[in-house]
């Protein structure tokens, strides 16, 4: 029999191709890592155009192995706060990756956060190397909604609201709240259980679809009424119930594809 594995014709597709599907990167950026020399199959560089089976043949980039689309990991985590939701950056002292258990760190998945939540920030991020289905969740075009525990000092006044529901101009546009409303004794009774210091808050729930930097503070800083915590409590069909803060679990398929079907991701 011959050394190796032959590519089998039939699932062969051209190597850009094979790293646009892993989410690698976009096929156009994939020609440019194989024309710079920086992908490999079977160890071997790789030439534009040539055609590879991802089930079978082992390709890497900058000598990282790819990872098939179809052994994906995603992740959902309650990210507590003074953590940074990069996957490095030399000035924090955590990141998310380091929540992340060693058997998943050993399997060799490229995990990245999808979106950002601060450093200030707790609640719910999901972690995936899926670049396609992260970006279906990130791009407003889908209108996936962010749902927010807000805590205040104090209660906003109805013209406040008002202004927040209506818009509030910043450096990247009009930042608007889909639903704003105080939450409910249950839902402020089971952040406050988790927080031993600092004063009570008056809770409310902010729903967004957008996701600018540090947009819901800087809303909130602009009608005089400052965060004191911000957590965040869902991703469309996702909450966060009662996954403990610094608590890792693997995302389901079923969850998976409710927030496809939520938001017409493919």
């Amino acid at each position: 029999s011959s050394k190796g594995h032959p590519t089998r014709m039939s699932d062969a597709v051209r190597v850009q191709k094979a790293l646009a599907d892993a989410g690698v990167a976009s096929r156009r950026a994939a020609d440019t890592l194989v024309a710079e020399g920086r992908v490999t199959v079977n160890g071997a560089i790789a030439v534009t155009g040539q055609k590879v089976d991802p089930a079978v043949d082992a390709l890497a980039v900058d000598g990282r192995p790819v990872v098939p689309a179809g052994r994906r990991t995603y992740l959902v985590m309650h990210k507590p706060a003074g953590v940074t939701s990069t996957v490095s950056d030399r000035h924090a002292t955590a990141t998310v990756l380091d929540l992340v258990p060693l058997e998943v760190k050993r399997s060799g998945a490229r995990l990245y956060p999808v979106g950002r939540l601060d450093k200030d920030s707790e609640g719910l991020i999901l972690l995936t190397d899926d670049g396609e289905w992260a970006q279906h969740l990130l791009h407003p075009r889908y209108g996936v909604e962010r749902e927010y525990a807000v805590g205040l000092r104090h209660w906003i006044d109805e013209e406040q609201g008002q202004a927040l529901v209506e818009g509030i101009e910043l450096d990247e546009g009009m930042a608007a709240l889909v639903d704003l409303r105080p939450a409910t004794s249950v839902e402020s009774a089971r952040l406050e259980d988790r927080r031993e210091d600092g004063p009570r808050l008056t809770w409310y729930r902010a729903v967004l679809t957008q996701g600018w930097k540090r947009q819901l503070r800087r809303m909130f800083a602009a009608v005089g009424a400052p965060v004191e915590r911000l957590v965040r409590v869902r991703i469309g069909t996702l909450r966060l119930d009662d996954l403990p803060p610094g608590a890792v679990r693997p995302l389901t398929s079923a969850e998976r594809e409710r927030l496809a079907a939520s938001r017409k991701i493919r």
